[in-house]
């Protein structure tokens, strides 16, 4: 169940950094809104898997997953470049976020 949570945790961070981009500086109320209870939530499952996933792995699979999707939803929806690097980076990151969970113990 740790898993689940920390992967909907990873999903939660890729949408608040999404979101801050419609945020405004955070001057638009209801993209702001939607933001904060993303960061509130991603925190929140976040810590509960932590209750029994090693800090380090869980961390580094959170971090993982948010850097890998709002790097790929910033080319895909965003129109941010896609380059061959950042492709590879990306993947760089998913194997690290895999390796991590092989590793985990759990």
């Amino acid at each position: 169940m740790a898993w689940i949570l920390l992967v909907v945790a990873g999903l939660l961070e890729v949408a608040w950094s999404i979101g801050m981009k419609y945020t405004d500086g955070f001057t638009r109320l209801v993209p702001s809104l939607f933001t904060g209870a993303g960061i509130v939530a991603s925190m929140l499952l976040l810590s509960y898997a932590a209750r029994s996933l090693p800090i380090g792995t869980a961390y580094g699979v959170w971090v993982g997953i948010g850097a890998a999707g709002a790097a790929v939803l910033g080319m895909v929806v965003l129109g941010e470049p896609v380059t061959a690097a950042r492709i590879f980076f990306v993947c760089l990151l998913l194997v690290a976020v895999v390796g991590l969970k092989a590793t985990g113990g759990h």
